[in-house]
C-alpha cells in the first residue's frame, strides 16, 4: 500500500490533491501507514457495497455475462 500511495502521489499534478476511496480491508487502515500530503484517504463504511463503485462492475457482469 505504501508503494501504491507513493506512485499515486507522484502522478498527481503539482498543486492538486487526490482523494482515494478505500474499502475496510485491514491493510487500508493501518495506523503505521504514511499518507503523502497530497492524498486524502476516504474509507467507505463497512457493509455498504452499494457505495463502492467496483461492486457495480460485478453486478453488471452478473446481469449481462453470467446468465448467457
Amino acid at each position: 500500500m505504501k508503494l501504491h500511495l507513493a506512485e499515486i502521489a507522484a502522478t498527481v499534478a503539482p498543486g492538486a490533491h487526490a482523494a482515494l476511496l478505500l474499502d475496510q480491508a485491514g491493510w487500508h487502515g493501518s495506523n503505521a501507514l504514511l499518507v503523502p500530503p497530497n492524498i486524502t484517504l476516504m474509507p467507505l463504511p463497512s457493509k455498504c457495497p452499494e457505495l463502492n463503485p467496483v461492486e457495480n462492475i460485478w453486478q453488471f457482469m452478473h446481469d449481462n455475462v453470467s446468465l448467457r
